[in-house]
């Protein structure tokens, strides 16, 4: 069993890979940066950006699952931070709808990331978007900071979730919201694919089932949550192969399990009646 450093570890080198990658090599496959998967098969995650305001070809990456600004209620002039922000795709399109009065905040655990983001937002000429590298579980964030928290297909790779969603609610503002992307499950992966190091870092065997990951966001304190969107991500054949015998595929396919991609929303309260501060209290 790995330690959360650990992983920690893997997923850092992993998306190091990542950012000198191109896009195609990313998204053809669940295989992060290992290159496994023909380039044929793009896009078994991601969601299509072409058409999306303040897209920026040149910063995606395809690793996302879902589109968490097009359902975020971001508005002009907010602050919004946006965890795992990799090469900014997601920033700069919260840019576009917060404007040049708003502030956007990307957080990543990776060098090679932050510097690429930062990159980018110079030729773009933003200087209201902003990257800080730090790791989720301990943002380098003041308190009551955000109006919006973002995040597309992050939280999985992250070890201690319960400690993120925490974070999300120290960084947001009393009565502010977060919508976030991501992938869960229904059923048990195969005991394989927790052991494979390429597919943690595609987002698969990091993965949590769905009702615990809801009830993790409930007992962080907020409120109002509902599912925004939500898909079935089908692995190919292929992909599947490169890391399961014929018979555990069959198995896989012929079980209950479903890989998920969700689009969850939830609301910080206006007034936090938690006590938080009170000994003993372990809400926290």
């Amino acid at each position: 069993m790995s330690t959360d450093n650990e992983v920690k570890a893997l997923v850092k080198e992993k998306y190091s890979q990542i950012a000198d990658q191109p896009k195609e090599a990313n998204a053809s496959s669940c295989c992060g940066a290992t290159g496994c998967c023909d380039d044929s098969m793009y896009s078994i995650m991601a969601d299509e950006y072409g058409n999306v305001k303040g897209y920026h070809a040149d910063a995606d990456l395809g690793l996302g699952c879902g589109l968490p600004v097009e359902h975020a209620k971001i508005k002009a002039g907010d602050t919004v931070i946006d965890l795992g922000s990799g090469a900014g795709n997601d920033c700069f399109v919260a840019r576009a709808v917060t404007g040049p009065m708003g502030k956007v905040i990307g957080v990543d655990f990776t060098e090679k990331m932050i510097a690429k983001a930062r990159a980018n937002a110079e030729t773009l000429g933003y200087n209201n978007v902003e990257f800080r590298q730090g790791d989720i579980e301990d943002m380098p964030v003041t308190a009551n900071k955000a109006d919006v928290v973002i995040s597309n297909c992050v939280l999985n790779l992250v070890p201690n979730k319960h400690k993120v969603f925490s974070e999300v609610f120290r960084v947001l503002k009393p009565g502010a919201h977060f919508s976030i992307s991501d992938i869960v499950l229904e059923g048990q992966l195969p005991e394989r694919w927790r052991e494979v190091a390429e597919l943690y870092a595609g987002c698969v065997s990091g993965a949590i089932q769905k009702a615990d990951y809801l009830s993790i966001i409930e007992e962080a304190g907020f409120v109002n949550m509902r599912l925004q969107k939500e898909k079935q991500i089908i692995i190919p054949d292929e992909v599947l192969a490169a890391h399961l015998s014929s018979q555990e595929i069959e198995a896989y396919k012929s079980g209950n399990t479903r890989i998920v991609s969700i689009t969850v929303y939830a609301e910080k309260p206006a007034k936090d009646e938690r006590k938080c501060c009170e000994p003993g209290s372990g809400c926290c």
